[in-house]
């Protein structure tokens, strides 16, 4: 049998049944009209966490909780380390095929941070707004990295954006993606990433910056590593 915690105007009696689990109900009084979404939560963790000994474990920094690690489909597969190993190659590529490159991202293509693969591997590539990773006001890149890599996904390799780019010629009229990444410093100074884009001049391989305070809002779409 369960126990009964009993809710008063003054703190009430609390028996113990012999599995620890609890449940909440109120006598005498209102309480239970007044909060019952937060009394029910009560019960909730005080049973998922194992009663009363599985809560002062909790306190005691004994027992952590995480977050499920969730199941994300797969957006795209692409190709990496095919044979393009420089800037220039990449650019010559890019170019050749009819895609644009922004300035920015010309920029940062040229840094030595940007690497390319020597074998050819291929990676599952997930699309996912700021706001279905839990930020309805939008939130700093960091944010967003570190609660993606907490549910289950890994930031890009710099090399995936112009693979994608490349590998992406059917991308629909009006979108535009960010590639979350180990961002690379540009010329100036300022963090960058890539992203790609279909308007109205073309297809582009493009440059955002991603300054210190710098807020990507809930719509803004990602794209990360699916962890295998």
């Amino acid at each position: 049998m369960g126990c009964t915690l009993n809710v008063r105007r003054k703190a009430g009696p609390l028996t113990r049944g012999k599995r620890g689990a609890v449940r909440l109900t109120a006598e005498g009084d209102n309480t239970m009209a007044k909060y019952p979404k937060t009394l029910g939560r009560i019960e909730a963790v005080w049973n998922k966490l194992g009663g009363e000994e599985g809560v002062d474990r909790f306190l005691r920094g004994e027992l952590t909780v995480s977050a499920p690690t969730r199941v994300w489909k797969t957006w795209k597969t692409i190709k990496l380390g095919t044979g393009l190993k420089t800037a220039n190659d990449f650019r010559k590529a890019l170019r050749a095929s009819g895609f644009w490159i922004g300035d920015w991202a010309n920029d940062i293509l040229g840094k030595p941070a940007f690497t390319a693969a020597t074998k050819e591997s291929e990676l599952e590539l997930v699309k996912v707004s700021v706001e279905e990773l839990g930020f309805k006001n939008g939130a700093t890149r960091q944010e967003i990295c570190q609660r993606a890599q907490e549910l289950g996904l890994e930031l890009c390799p710099n090399e995936v954006d112009p693979q994608l780019r490349r590998q992406y010629p059917d991308q629909p009229y009006g979108e535009w993606l960010i590639v979350a990444m180990e961002p690379i410093i540009d010329s100036v100074g300022f963090l960058g990433v890539f992203g790609v884009e279909h308007d109205g001049s073309g297809q582009w391989l493009y440059g955002h910056c991603d300054g210190p305070e710098g807020v990507w809002s809930a719509g803004v779409r990602g794209l990360f590593v699916r962890r295998k």
